[in-house]
């Protein structure tokens, strides 16, 4: 430790006699004064440092919270269930109106849904089943059959007002087949 600081006064020392020859007489006094104070005149040297552990961040306490994003606004809403614009004023939010629990589609809704069970015969659920188009009634099987039904019951209309979809629906129709038959288990053909 000695070493060290003995070699570092005596190089500010040779500094300080560096600064003498080459600085101005007028302040000569000054120069002659740092290198009278930097040479070793004893063999250990004790900086002057004052040992305050917390003087730094006492400072930091003392000139507030730090202030991050300053002028950044957030325009996402974090505070709470009822959003307020900065006027103020609420959200426009509808006006309540309940619906018409009478109306006739809500009131007849799923009437006719146990008419095999309750009717005489007569009428089949497929039958009343207004909702469903009609190609689609009481059909049941996947969708290269669905296509190969809608195809059967559109192929003309669509050939004239939508080819464009007619022939997606061909696409679709081959793909599938070509799927069904070539990536699926059919169990039509047994080991003899």
């Amino acid at each position: 430790m000695t070493t060290v600081a003995g070699s570092l006064m005596r190089s500010l020392g040779a500094v300080a006699q560096g600064m003498v020859q080459a600085t101005p007489v007028a302040l000569r006094g000054v120069s002659q004064g740092l290198a009278a104070r930097a040479t070793p005149t004893s063999a250990t040297w004790t900086p002057q440092v004052t040992s305050v552990r917390h003087r730094y961040h006492a400072d930091k306490l003392n000139r507030g919270p730090l202030m991050k994003n300053y002028g950044f606004e957030d325009r996402l809403h974090t505070k709470g269930l009822m959003p307020h614009v900065v006027h103020g004023k609420r959200l426009p939010i509808p006006v309540y109106r309940p619906k018409n629990g009478w109306a006739e589609k809500r009131a007849l809704f799923g009437q006719n849904d146990y008419i095999d069970i309750l009717g005489d015969g007569s009428l089949k659920p497929t039958d009343v089943s207004y909702s469903v188009p009609y190609w689609l009634r009481g059909f049941k099987g996947n969708e290269y059959q669905m296509l190969l039904r809608k195809r059967k019951f559109f192929h003309a209309e669509m050939g004239k007002y939508q080819p464009t979809k007619l022939t997606e629906l061909n696409k679709r129709i081959r793909k599938l087949y070509v799927h069904l038959n070539q990536k699926t288990k059919d169990y039509y053909w047994r080991k003899a």
